[in-house]
């Protein structure tokens, strides 16, 4: 069990830090969140600076004090009730509904008129307090403040201590027994710093990026009339198709040209592209329209 207690000076300066955040934002001087992202867990890595927890496999979501905020800095039009007793500081969490309902969350959040029976079947799931201070001490302030809060929208993700390899991969076992996606590490002692980093590691059976579609490649025989794989192009720029995952539903009214998608992979070809790369899911989790509207 975590223990200890944060400073009365601790707090009044993540306090003040974070209500001058949310003033440039609405000022229009702050326009992206700076969340930090996870790098893939690799064997080898010093497994007792961190702590697990599920990988959640919902829509990330930044609170700023007054609304949340998506990676690229548009607003997820919450309703008032959903976030009347939220702290009035910034929180780093995920909006989720429960295991493999992401397309149904997706739509729900995305809405700029929020709809009160999709909401109510959404939780904030909080892992981090932005701000100063190693990772073990921001998440006991975590704790405190959800237990304060007293909202029924607002659930701490649990965290424990990483032992071994062998015990994490029985641990990713177990969830994607369940239904889940994989696990997530955080190094215990790692600041809140924006970007890509080994603090915060993801641990799937599988690995997972994100590409942008290009174009339709029609589908023969059975697929005769509908789509037979996508042709996409990752961030280097570099294309190739994507034929697998896809239901049938899919194929007859596939994704636009533009559309961001997340594939699936098992490491890399000779050549540096996904091998036996797999569609999952089209990643339309930002909102319908931008701008910071609390």
């Amino acid at each position: 069990m975590l223990t200890g207690r944060i400073t009365f000076a601790f707090r009044l300066m993540l306090s003040a830090l974070w209500l001058a955040l949310a003033v440039a934002v609405r000022a229009g001087e702050v326009s992206l969140p700076p969340v930090p992202l996870a790098s893939t867990y690799q064997q080898g890595v010093a497994l007792e600076n961190y702590w697990i927890s599920e990988k959640l496999d919902g829509v990330r979501a930044y609170w700023n004090g007054q609304a949340f905020l998506s990676r690229n800095g548009n607003v997820y039009q919450a309703p008032a009730w959903f976030t009347s007793e939220f702290p009035a500081i910034p929180l780093d969490g995920e909006l989720w509904m429960g295991r493999q309902r992401f397309a149904e969350l997706s739509g729900a959040v995305r809405k700029q008129t929020p709809l009160d029976e999709e909401w109510r079947g959404i939780r904030f799931h909080v892992f981090d307090v932005p701000g100063p201070g190693p990772f073990y001490q921001r998440y006991e302030q975590l704790q405190r403040l959800v237990l304060e809060s007293r909202s029924p929208h607002l659930v701490l993700v649990a965290q424990k201590p990483a032992t071994s390899h062998s015990a994490l991969m029985a641990d990713l076992e177990r969830i994607v027994a369940q239904g889940g996606e994989g696990l997530m590490l955080k190094r215990q002692d790692s600041l809140y710093r924006a970007g890509r980093s080994d603090d915060l590691l993801k641990v799937k059976t599988y690995e997972d990026a994100e590409a942008v579609v290009v174009a339709h490649i029609p589908g023969k025989g059975r697929l005769q009339g509908m789509m037979g794989a996508l042709e996409v192009e990752l961030p280097s720029g570099r294309r190739f198709r994507i034929g697998t995952g896809f239901s049938d539903d899919l194929r007859t009214r596939p994704p636009l040209p533009g559309t961001r998608i997340t594939f699936k992979y098992y490491g890399l070809t000779a050549t540096g592209l996904p091998r036996f790369a797999s569609f999952l899911r089209v990643r339309d989790d930002e909102p319908e329209s931008s701008g910071f509207q609390p």
